[in-house]
């Protein structure tokens, strides 16, 4: 699995608000914490809170935070809106003695998708992994 650049830094956002206390996070300070460049973060967070993963308030006290608790908002969640729907691609199955490597990414990609199910961003903010 590739991870773009942009759900890597889609994830570090959410993960810091998943960390932050109560209340709106400015995304000059997300982007201070994890190193984000402030437009590409801009850009992250619309597209979260179009998601309906995140929250929005605008003015001096203004920032974000997320939309339900941490613990119920998976990695698979938030790749989901940044990358879309994984696209599997069809191996019309290889010739031979390969045609198991068929069945072998197969399953690479179902222990992917379980195992980003699994973690939310409250294990993450958390330092523990299920």
């Amino acid at each position: 699995m590739r991870i773009s650049a942009r759900t890597q830094y889609a994830l570090r956002a959410a993960t810091e608000l998943a960390a932050a206390p109560p209340g709106p996070v400015p995304a000059e300070k997300i982007a201070v914490a994890q190193n984000i460049p402030r437009r590409f973060l801009d850009n992250i967070l619309l597209q979260l809170r179009r998601a309906g993963l995140i929250h929005s308030q605008r003015g001096p006290d203004g920032g974000y935070w997320l939309a339900r608790p941490a613990e119920e908002i998976t990695l698979a969640d938030v790749i989901m809106v940044v990358e879309g729907s994984p696209e599997h691609s069809a191996h019309g199955g290889y010739p031979g003695v390969a045609g198991p490597l068929a069945d072998v990414w197969s399953a690479l990609r179902a222990h992917e998708e379980t195992l980003l199910t699994e973690i939310t961003l409250a294990h993450i903010a958390k330092d523990s992994l299920p």
